[in-house]
């Protein structure tokens, strides 16, 4: 029997959702200046002209910027500015960020709320914090009392059920130029699947056989590279059972275990740039660092950054020398919650220390900042986040992440600019998620 941390709150707590708090936990009123407007149920239909499967329209195009933060004046925001927006301000004259309205656009469906009400009073994690029980489909602590629970929350929010993209991974240079990484990717996020079954009030996690996510990447792009599969199963309960990987090479058509697609190994189609455990900002196991919940802090993160997804947008305008391209870029205030993970002592990691911005509206983090085993910022990520109207969900945009070390910077997430990401997909089989399907898929 695996231990069990207490983790759930009291039902006194629990039934604040729905009031003063959203059903996933962010409070419902805004901030006493009024910059952060109160929430009230943001996007529910998507704008005029939306079909699924086309680019993504911005919702609030007719939207101006009420300010430019820029290297001038950024002490002047610096409350507002994370310690690696302010760094990569400071270092690259060039880069800006435009501040717009809040608009708080998150929205769920109506029984990822259902669910999340009743993971508030049930979800725990198991002794070594590693492993979740007794929660399905919502968010598993929408009133977290640790850092590592406001982690899982990232990790297992909602982002459909099956989905099939198709994007690009760019490694930019100082000069701006940049080299390109295309793919295909898929997957089932099984903690969200439909017809899940509950043992009386308590979701029965136990059904998913200890498999959160199976993911496939494919890729198409440099030549080089062309044909190359990656398949992994990303595990509930680690200590139980760690993520299980393996890559097909068509060069030797050999499908071989993966060990190294965890924690600090090098991302896949970063060119270096980026861990792993970087890939969707903070990915896998926790059993590396220590987590601490700090208290909330208001924060410009990116936010309804439509025209990152914009098919009017192609690469070489979005990838600028040293940074994105901050004439569109938007960012907003939001509430954010502030995670600060430590190394644990003996543990192995190239970052020292992280620490994590996390949407309060949608649980996704929105920006990190990285340290060096010695202490010193080596590397700053930021996840602008767009609500996918059509399901709807709210997930980022695109990936970045600045190396300041070397001026150089990665983008991954890209949106294909021919064609969209569809998070809707029915035809997805899971029998394709074995060693032995990735070997007739490469060998084909």
């Amino acid at each position: 029997m695996t231990g069990q941390a207490l983790a759930k709150v009291p039902q006194s707590e629990a039934d604040r959702l729905g009031r003063d708090l959203t059903a996933v936990g962010a409070l419902k009123a805004g901030n006493a200046d009024g910059s952060i407007p109160a929430y009230e149920g943001g996007i529910t239909t998507p704008p005029a002209g939306y079909t699924p499967g086309m680019h993504y329209p911005n919702p609030f195009a007719g939207d101006a910027p009420l300010f430019v933060i820029n290297a001038a004046n950024a002490e002047q925001y610096k409350a507002r500015l994370t310690a690696g927006q302010l760094a990569t301000l400071k270092l690259y004259p060039a880069h800006k960020m435009k501040v717009y309205q809040t608009r708080r656009s998150c929205s769920l469906p109506e029984r990822v709320y259902e669910a999340s009400r009743r993971n508030a009073a049930t979800a725990t994690m198991t002794e070594d914090q590693n492993g979740l029980n007794d929660a399905l489909l919502g968010v598993p602590f929408p009133i977290p009392n640790s850092g590592v629970e406001a982690i899982w929350n990232h990790r297992l929010r909602y982002r459909g059920f099956k989905f099939r993209r198709f994007f690009g991974s760019a490694a930019v240079n100082r000069d701006g130029s940049f080299l390109m990484f295309k793919s295909q990717d898929e997957g089932i996020i099984h903690y969200s699947g439909p017809g899940l079954a509950s043992i009386g009030d308590v979701a029965d996690i136990r059904q998913l056989n200890n498999i959160a996510i199976s993911y496939l990447n494919i890729t198409t792009a440099p030549t080089r590279l062309a044909g190359s599969i990656i398949l992994a199963l990303d595990t509930i309960n680690a200590k139980e059972l760690p993520r299980q990987a393996w890559q097909y090479n068509p060069g030797t058509r050999r499908v071989l275990r993966a060990p190294e697609l965890a924690y600090d190994n090098p991302l896949f189609n970063t060119d270096g740039l980026a861990t792993t455990d970087q890939f969707d900002v903070y990915n896998g196991a926790t059993d590396r660092y220590d987590f601490t919940l700090k208290p909330s802090e208001e924060k410009y993160i990116g936010y309804n950054a439509y025209e990152y997804v914009s098919k009017q947008h192609p690469y070489k305008e979005l990838l600028s020398p040293n940074h994105l391209n901050g004439d569109l870029g938007r960012y907003e205030l939001h509430r954010t919650w502030v995670v600060e993970a430590k190394l644990k002592d003996g543990a192995r990691h190239v970052y020292g220390r992280r620490t994590f911005y996390i949407d309060e509206d949608s649980w996704n983090i929105a920006g990190a900042d990285l340290y060096d085993v010695r202490g010193q910022l080596w590397r700053v990520q930021d996840d602008p986040i767009i609500n996918y109207y059509d399901i709807p969900l709210c997930s980022s945009a695109l990936e970045a992440t600045y190396d300041l070390q070397s001026g150089r910077y990665v983008v991954f997430g890209l949106k294909n600019e021919e064609k969209m990401l569809n998070w809707n997909v029915q035809d997805i089989d899971p029998s394709k998620f074995t060693p032995d399907a990735i070997r007739r898929l490469g060998t084909n």
